[in-house]
């Protein structure tokens, strides 16, 4: 997926109506050191039930599994981090890959695992 201009405004427009599987790409995340030796990856799709580390903003430092992945927003959602609405109500705060670091894997599926240890 290269870039076709140099100009900003293009490429922030080519990224958000991008199609959704060229979305994908923009949800790697990085491995933590450990599985980066393991692995020999920096980083890679990130995954429901993955356990990550948040490593920027009000919830720095946070570990926790993720809840869900929105390709549409290029947004994670990760248990534990959450807001609370002004009547009380508990809503799950959405965070961008950017900000945080895979620390266990999810390998339930062959083909995870094989695109992971390539």
């Amino acid at each position: 997926m290269a870039m076709n201009s140099k100009q900003p405004r293009k490429q922030r427009k080519e990224r958000f109506t991008a199609p959704l599987h060229r979305r994908q790409k923009h949800v790697h995340v990085l491995l933590s050191p450990d599985l980066r030796k393991e692995h020999g990856k920096r980083n890679v799709q990130v995954k429901t039930g993955d356990t990550v580390k948040i490593m920027r903003g009000d919830h720095a430092g946070l570990e926790g599994l993720v809840e869900d992945v929105d390709l549409k927003r290029c947004q994670i959602k990760v248990a534990g981090a959450s807001n609370f609405r002004a009547d009380g109500t508990e809503v799950p705060r959405p965070i961008h890959p950017s900000n945080i670091m895979i620390t266990k894997l999810l390998l339930d599926d062959e083909r995870r695992e094989k695109s992971i240890s390539r």
